[in-house]
């Protein structure tokens, strides 16, 4: 069969206005249970699949989050740690099974419109991802690492490093790529699917492998546009 070009749906539609009965719930769920309570809340309305489910996914996460814009959409099985420290914007998706992984102290910021693919990963203790991001699925953040010293000891007792972690808006990451502690990704670059990210990538560079390398740079005369890295938003 021949390649076709289809138009895009998620990056294209502009958010809508949560109706005012969901932004009332919202309100009155955070002034009537503190966040332990919106958790408990959470998980009886996390694997559903039906209109009701999802509703309260978006109600909940909005009332228990550091912020949460209009249109959240979180699918069923998604899960988070310290959803409090986490902030997300308008329109933002979050794919079926994915995990976010906040610290009490730390940071995280998920920009307008950025679609995160089904089986997601984030190590997000010091994140921030910018808007229009295409997320592919099961690809993951490693925002810290062991220092594995001294040697004498088990590496998992030894003490954390936390690197932010930065991905710039427009950007592609492809299915089940890993982008590794201290990276930042530039606007509008294109990660290929099954990459190792160890260090920064130039804004509308395209990389690819493992661990990843320089390819090319994205311009609108190339002829491989529409060979897309594997974030597959539809």
């Amino acid at each position: 069969m021949s390649e076709r070009v289809v138009t895009a749906v998620h990056g294209r539609n502009a958010p809508r206005e949560d109706p005012a009965y969901e932004q009332g719930l919202r309100e009155h769920l955070r002034t009537q249970y503190n966040l332990a309570g919106l958790i408990e809340l959470y998980t009886r309305f996390m694997h559903g699949e039906g209109a009701l489910d999802a509703m309260m996914r978006r109600v909940i996460v909005g009332a228990a989050s550091a912020g949460a814009g209009h249109a959240l959409q979180v699918g069923s099985g998604v899960n988070f740690k310290h959803i409090d420290r986490l902030r997300f914007g308008n329109g933002v998706f979050l794919g079926a099974g994915t995990y976010v992984q906040g610290r009490f102290d730390g940071h995280c910021e998920i920009g307008d419109q950025t679609w995160i693919g089904p089986g997601s990963y984030f190590d997000a203790r010091d994140l921030e991802i910018g808007e229009h991001v295409g997320w592919g699925p099961g690809a993951k953040v490693l925002g810290s690492a062991h220092t594995a010293l001294p040697v004498d000891v088990p590496i998992i007792r030894t003490d954390l490093v936390i690197k932010p972690v930065r991905i710039g808006a427009w950007a592609d990451i492809g299915v089940n790529a890993v982008i590794l502690p201290g990276v930042t990704i530039g606007k509008g670059a294109m990660v290929g699917a099954g990459a190792v990210v160890n260090k920064d990538v130039a804004d509308f560079a395209v990389v690819a492998g493992v661990p990843a390398r320089f390819l090319r740079w994205r311009t609108d005369s190339d002829s491989s546009q529409h060979e897309s890295s594997g974030s597959i938003e539809e």
